[in-house]
């Protein structure tokens, strides 16, 4: 008793190759230069365990930690692989992680406080960001100074000082 207990001649089919690309679906992506702090403070905040060293582009795929507030409010954050100069044109590991970025409702920008030029670190990112497309420049965007234990705390301070004035945000440390 299968139904239906009749047929139609099908038609031709076609052949041809998709190329799918997989977006991280997450409420916040970190986003920063590599070494910038960003796997630490992805398995300080979250019980996730990325791959943490001392060298650039230690991770090489994005990662997801999920954040707990309370017993009832959780958010999603995804550790995406550092940026650099030129990436949305592919150098480094580049346009193929700014497409997760589409998909986060906020970003948190991670800026090495232990660096010479804060500003300008800020600046590059802000500028791939933009070049990239797709209105990136435009999502929320939570800045902070990371690794700012390593400074005394007035350099720390005028650094942060330095990057409200070229961001006209707030800063975290």
């Amino acid at each position: 008793n299968q139904s239906p207990d009749y047929a139609q001649p099908g038609e031709a089919g076609v052949e041809g190759w998709k190329v799918l690309e997989l977006k991280v679906l997450a409420d916040v992506g970190l986003v920063g230069f590599p070494n910038a702090g960003k796997s630490t403070f992805l398995s300080v905040v979250s019980r996730a365990k990325p791959k943490i060293a001392d060298y650039p582009f230690t991770t090489t795929i994005p990662q997801l930690g999920v954040v707990r507030m309370g017993h009832d409010r959780e958010f999603v954050i995804a550790d995406l692989p550092g940026l650099i100069e030129g990436a949305h044109e592919g150098v480094g590991l580049g346009d193929r992680f700014l497409g997760h970025v589409e998909r986060c409702k906020a970003i948190l920008h991670l800026v090495d406080a232990t660096q010479e030029d804060v500003v300008g670190a800020y600046q590059t990112i802000r500028h791939e960001l933009k070049s990239y497309g797709h209105n990136l420049d435009q999502k929320r965007e939570i800045l902070a100074l990371s690794k700012c234990d390593s400074l005394m705390e007035e350099e720390a301070l005028e650094k942060k000082a330095e990057l409200e004035q070229a961001s006209g945000n707030t800063v975290m440390l």
